[in-house]
């Protein structure tokens, strides 16, 4: 693990204020075979995905949920990649938008960033490449530089490994289970919403019902605080789950003027 560089020990997660990290992504590609092996490894790394196969597609998903980053191929049957990209721009959509293309020439690729996009990846790609492009964004989000790991109390999450643990001991998780510790860990010190956890820890095939999301807070609270330490994960019944060394949500910053 990551000598302690970029740690914050303050209990409010390595970007110091409400920010997410990615975890909700829109994946819109046209080839059926590409598409679901991408997408089948995505949630394999704890990734929220739900996936479209054309442009129309792509707008009414993004219309209906808040992303954290858009996955685009510009050559999609119907209303391309740029299309989509333009339309989503022209409509405040803020996510992070990566574009996928088989183009390779320089005009090309100034074109896709012109249309609104932060990144652009050339097919064929290895799926390392496309982690690699999801984690440069996370970090690039709203300009912020994230550290990989984040420190709540004595727990430590980290973001690259996908791994959790508090001192020595390592914490055994799912991929839904860290997923949603990672979530909370980037919020650390506020209280977050089941709707805000439902948004972007789970898609629109797998929604959680009142009770599922219960189990997973069971699951996490005798994982993350079983080992006789200080209780880290608390829950505030009509409100939702906080993840913080206080049961106080830490305090809402007071302006100057």
């Amino acid at each position: 693990m990551d000598d302690g560089a970029g740690k914050s020990n303050d209990g409010k997660g390595d970007n110091g204020d409400t920010g997410t990290g990615i975890m909700r992504i829109l994946f819109a590609e046209d080839d059926e075979q590409l598409r679901e092996a991408i997408v089948r490894g995505l949630r394999e790394h704890a990734f929220a995905v739900d996936a479209v196969g054309e442009g129309e597609g792509a707008i009414t998903k993004a219309a209906n949920n808040d992303y954290d980053v858009i996955v685009l191929d510009i050559l999609m049957a119907g209303r391309d990649g740029l299309a989509v990209c333009r339309e989503l721009r022209s409509r405040g959509v803020d996510a992070q938008i990566l574009l996928l293309t088989a183009l390779d020439e320089l005009s090309d690729k100034i074109s896709g960033l012109d249309a609104g996009a932060d990144d652009y990846l050339t097919k064929p790609f290895a799926f390392e490449e496309l982690l690699a492009r999801l984690r440069a964004l996370m970090r690039r989000r709203r300009g912020e530089v994230l550290s990989p790991v984040i420190v709540v109390g004595d727990l430590e999450v980290d973001t690259h490994r996908r791994m959790a643990r508090r001192g020595a001991r390592q914490i055994p998780l799912t991929a839904k289970e860290y997923a949603f510790l990672e979530y909370l860990a980037r919020n650390a010190g506020r209280v977050v919403s089941r709707s805000e956890i439902t948004s972007h820890v789970w898609d629109d095939n797998h929604e959680p019902g009142a009770n599922l999301l219960d189990v997973y807070v069971s699951r996490l609270r005798r994982k993350v605080d079983g080992g006789g330490e200080q209780p880290l994960l608390h829950t505030r019944r009509g409100m939702g789950v906080m993840l913080a060394p206080s049961e106080e949500p830490a305090p809402a910053m007071q302006s100057n003027e």
